[in-house]
């Protein structure tokens, strides 16, 4: 697609429905909150499209993954094309599914950007850019619902980035659950403590970190029935752990913002006031 010329209307903010459009995808199977999320952070004038991934039997897979990286330079076409100011992929496995190294996301992600004129960034690769923004080196990664192959490849992604990782375990190794199967019957949805006692726990056995880091999206359903990512409780997160959180949702969102050279409408976490005290 070296020819690729984003089509010429979309340079003129008058065919634009937003000033600011981000399109977000997300993997096959997977209703995904980061739209509406980020809708709820981002000021007046932005606006929010999703696009699923469609691939047939898919069962979350780090094979089918890798066997369908294309997909993603497929999405941002599509969302070039419609006007998309930038794009973000929500799903940590894509950047080291494949054996990619930082720096092999780092250039896939500028070919795509450069290639369709349009930003494009992975949420795997934002929580390097994250850790490095907040001059954090040495880390815990506190991996959720990561099944082991998961949690062990996102570790080797982060070690390979040059940050000290003194710990990293899924639910399972922190204790909250007995098996991996447990944790997979809850399709990514939590109960609102969950997101409290791995923090507890994980700052038990390592305290001593510049920062603690989140893959994945977790969910965390509270009293009320409704859920909450990350970016909706690592203010609440910090403040018992004292340290910052970069997660792989919080990290997208202010990659984006970042990109658009704008700020959250509320406070949110230690990174994100990076953008916020500017």
């Amino acid at each position: 697609m070296a020819d690729y010329k984003k089509p010429e209307r979309w340079s003129d903010p008058k065919n634009k429905i937003f000033a600011h459009q981000v399109g977000f995808t997300a993997p096959p199977h997977d209703f995904d909150a980061a739209p509406t999320d980020f809708l709820s952070i981002a000021p007046e004038g932005v606006g929010a499209h999703g696009r699923m991934l469609h691939l047939r039997g898919y069962e979350h897979e780090l094979k089918q993954r890798k066997d369908n990286f294309g997909l993603l330079e497929e999405f941002v076409e599509c969302m070039a094309n419609n006007g998309a100011d930038a794009c973000g992929q929500v799903g940590t496995n894509w950047v080291h599914a494949s054996g990619t190294t930082p720096d092999q996301i780092r250039d896939i992600c500028n070919r795509i950007s450069d290639t369709y004129e349009t930003p494009f960034h992975m949420a795997g690769y934002c929580l390097v850019e994250g850790l490095r923004e907040l001059g954090a080196e040495k880390i815990a990664l506190n991996s959720v619902y990561y099944w082991p192959d998961w949690r062990d490849g996102i570790a080797r992604f982060l070690k390979e980035a040059g940050f000290d990782l003194v710990y990293f375990g899924n639910f399972v190794d922190l204790g909250l659950y007995k098996t991996q199967d447990e944790v997979n019957d809850l399709t990514w949805i939590f109960p609102e403590d969950a997101a409290t006692r791995s923090f507890e726990r994980i700052a038990e056995l390592a305290p001593d970190v510049d920062a603690y880091v989140v893959n994945g999206m977790p969910n965390f359903r509270r009293a009320d029935g409704i859920t909450e990512r990350m970016v909706s409780r690592e203010v609440e997160l910090e403040t018992l752990v004292g340290k910052p959180i970069v997660s792989s949702d919080s990290a997208l969102y202010w990659r984006i913002f970042k990109t658009l050279g704008i700020t959250p409408i509320r406070k949110l976490g230690a990174l994100h006031s990076t953008l916020q005290g500017a």
